[in-house]
């Protein structure tokens, strides 16, 4: 029966990437919009996204809470629309910051760069590879649905072939690989992870992995933070930020540097950050 489920699940997100591919870019990302905004909020799953919300926000009140929900579902349907189109939106939708940060650097010199899920992520390889050659290497969790998971890799590898590694104990290896050949690797450190270490995050402690900052340590690779903004429509900015000292520091210090930069851009832009995660262990929302 899962397999049919999946399948059914694949068949219907393939019509609807046809379609949608079909469309010029910003009708596409306007259409992802409209059905995140109609649709999302009547989800059970946005109880979970305000809980989050008013844990970040405190003091903020239930209406403002509730239009950073309308926006994250505003966003999140954008990010869903565009993946068809990733490769025209990272040639001519995306203003990057900063690249001198990056040139400052030997060609043959690897990277790490950490993000989240702000705006649209899925820009940030493609983005980088048109603008200095610089081919990312992608960690992230896998979707269940292999098929699905497939479609998304066609996508992202629209603009080059990039090494996609899921989350698993194979993927450790490629990651190792990856930076000893002298590559780059892109992270995502926004997802709670139960094996990490408790490092606070909005005031509350979040289970974070410290890979990031272990394999920056490891390889001596610049710790890149990739800030991502969405503008209006599908049109981007993308910062460069200079990056987090590493060596010889204790793990935790540098994630709790790292995310007083993603608290700060959240802050800055609540609506474009996807709070349907359980950043936080369960016990943190009670009462709320």
């Amino acid at each position: 029966m899962k397999k049919i489920s999946y399948a059914i699940e694949a068949f219907c997100l393939y019509l609807i990437f046809g379609f949608l591919g079909m469309l010029p870019v910003t009708w596409a990302s306007g259409v992802g919009g409209f059905v995140g905004r109609h649709v999302g909020q009547r989800m059970a799953v946005s109880r979970k996204a305000l809980k989050n919300i008013a844990r970040a926000f405190p003091h903020d009140n239930t209406s403002t809470h509730q239009k950073i929900l309308m926006d994250m579902w505003d966003n999140l349907g954008r990010t869903m629309a565009e993946y068809p189109h990733l490769k025209t939106i990272a040639a001519h939708y995306v203003q990057i910051e900063n690249l001198d940060i990056l040139d400052a650097y030997p060609p043959d010199q690897n990277f790490v760069f950490f993000s989240a899920h702000l705006a649209n992520w899925e820009i940030c390889a493609p983005s980088i590879f048109l603008a200095r050659q610089i081919e990312l290497n992608l960690v992230y969790r896998a979707p269940n649905n292999p098929w699905v998971n497939r479609l998304l890799d066609h996508y992202r590898r629209a603009v080059l072939n990039i090494l996609t590694i899921p989350k698993s104990k194979k993927g450790a290896r490629d990651i190792v690989r990856v930076l000893a050949d002298k590559k780059h690797l892109g992270i995502l450190i926004d997802q709670k992870y139960n094996e990490g270490v408790a490092v606070p995050f909005f005031g509350h402690p979040a289970m974070t992995s410290p890979a990031f900052v272990q394999l920056a340590q490891k390889f001596e690779a610049p710790l890149i933070p990739a800030q991502v903004i969405r503008e209006s429509g599908c049109s981007f900015r993308m910062i460069f930020h200079p990056p987090l000292p590493t060596a010889g520091r204790d793990v935790q210090a540098v994630i709790t540097e790292a995310h007083t930069l993603l608290e700060t851009w959240i802050t800055d832009h609540p609506g474009q950050w996807l709070w349907l995660h359980r950043r936080w262990d369960s016990d943190a929302l009670k009462g709320l």
